[in-house]
């Protein structure tokens, strides 16, 4: 099966690489090789990788910036996602689109379904809402969020970096979520694709924390693994007493249940994954 992987150098299409199974002819690309924003050159792209499935792990993701360039995060969240489409229902591929929590307005008390009702309330969101819109039912979506990976820019190596530079950092302790390794992510989708599955799914790793508390768990873990020397004085504050741009869902968990049974599988706790994706950031040095 030919496989073609956008967003190549993200941290899941990296994770996407690695964990190939040996069925997927395989093939990944990133920004220096096609630009999302030109609908004629990535048509083009798509003709000459003639794939049978498209994995598409690119997206605009500044999410505080796309509340002033939400035309760019359009282009790629969404215009691009349709011309994957037009492309697979011409040669009878299939588009893997990953979305995320943001297409929720994060008001709920329970996890959010696949078939839940989405409100989203940001630029972010509301792009990544009309990329889901775009595609067929024979297309395959899946939802995650607060996603990490080593070597990577993500929320996890920004406290490992604060933690070594600073005596205190605050942290927002009113947004609730759960945390998810970008590997597991990734092994959810070749599992999927290979079981033929189509429609909406979720995926997350087991559990539930806020911000605040997942940075005291970073810094414990990170301590152990010699990546921090000591963690300092780690504070919790508001969503309120740190304004952004955009609005984060102060609610994020995404039911999965519907992935666990369609692949016969038990979630990971989050904190498993996090000691997994410390010890290989200890091994980068």
């Amino acid at each position: 099966m030919r496989v073609l992987i956008t967003g190549a150098n993200g941290q899941l299409g990296t994770a996407l690489q690695r964990t190939a199974p040996a069925w997927a002819d395989l093939n990944a690309i990133d920004v220096e090789d096609v630009d999302l924003t030109d609908a004629a050159m990535l048509t083009a792209r798509l003709v000459v990788e003639a794939p049978d499935v498209i994995i598409n792990a690119a997206a605009y993701t500044a999410v505080d910036r796309a509340e002033s360039d939400e035309a760019l995060a359009r282009a790629i969240n969404a215009d691009a996602v349709a011309v994957m489409v037009e492309a697979m229902a011409s040669t009878g591929g299939k588009l893997v689109h990953v979305s995320t929590d943001y297409v929720f307005d994060g008001a709920a008390s329970t996890p959010y379904a696949p078939d839940a009702p989405r409100n989203p309330q940001s630029a972010y969101g509301r792009t990544k809402a009309e990329g889901e819109d775009a595609l067929r039912p024979e297309d395959l979506l899946v939802r995650t969020a607060w996603v990490y990976a080593a070597g990577a820019a993500n929320f996890v190596r920004t406290m490992i970096r604060l933690m070594n530079e600073r005596e205190e950092i605050a942290v927002v302790a009113d947004q609730v979520g759960a945390p998810t390794w970008a590997t597991g992510l990734a092994q959810t989708i070749w599992a999927l694709v290979e079981k033929g599955a189509s429609g909406t799914f979720h995926h997350c790793d087991a559990g539930a924390i806020n911000w605040h508390d997942f940075a005291v768990a970073i810094g414990e873990e990170a301590q152990a693994l010699g990546l921090v020397t000591h963690i300092p004085v780690i504070k919790a504050i508001t969503t309120a007493e740190y304004p952004t741009p955009a609005r984060r869902p102060a609610f994020s968990l995404l039911d999965c249940s519907k992935t666990l049974a369609f692949l016969g599988q038990t979630a990971v706790p989050w904190r498993e994954n996090l000691r997994l994706m410390l010890e290989e950031e200890a091994k980068l040095g």
